[in-house]
């Protein structure tokens, strides 16, 4: 036991450095069990979008959502949600797949999204990066 605190004593910068990824990592899990999101692959979405039960809610701005979004997709930029939100709670009772560039817009949209009562969200793991990655199609403009 001893030997850890001289560990301890001597390395404070790394001691300091897995504090910090640590706590990072923490937050992380933490936000995303907070949003209420279940984490898709791109392909179990795609299910989804071809069920057509589903909503696909865009998160990103105007500018990342006319390069390339799912088809289909309602836009509805992070910072806009709650001007949308009487539009967007028609949908409560669908399946809602948030997405965004890579996930953490997502996570606070769907945070957002649960506090109004929508219990069926989900999320792609990666965002559109990781639907691009897969050679999934989109739709500009």
């Amino acid at each position: 036991m001893n030997q850890v605190f001289e560990f301890i004593g001597n390395n404070p910068l790394l001691i300091a450095g897995f504090a910090a990824v640590l706590g990072m990592i923490i937050f992380y899990e933490y936000t995303r069990f907070a949003s209420g999101l279940t984490r898709l692959t791109p392909f179990a979405a795609t299910q989804l979008l071809n069920d057509g039960e589903a909503m696909f809610l865009d998160v990103r701005d105007d500018k990342e959502y006319k390069s390339g979004h799912v088809l289909n997709a309602r836009h509805v930029p992070l910072g806009s949600m709650d001007k949308f939100m009487h539009e967007l709670e028609k949908h409560k009772d669908k399946d809602v797949v948030v997405y965004c560039d890579n996930g953490q817009r997502s996570l606070k949209a769907g945070a957002r999204l649960r506090k109004n009562g929508f219990t069926r969200l989900h999320m792609i793991a990666g965002g559109i990066n990781e639907w691009q990655k897969a050679n999934l199609p989109t739709v500009a403009g």
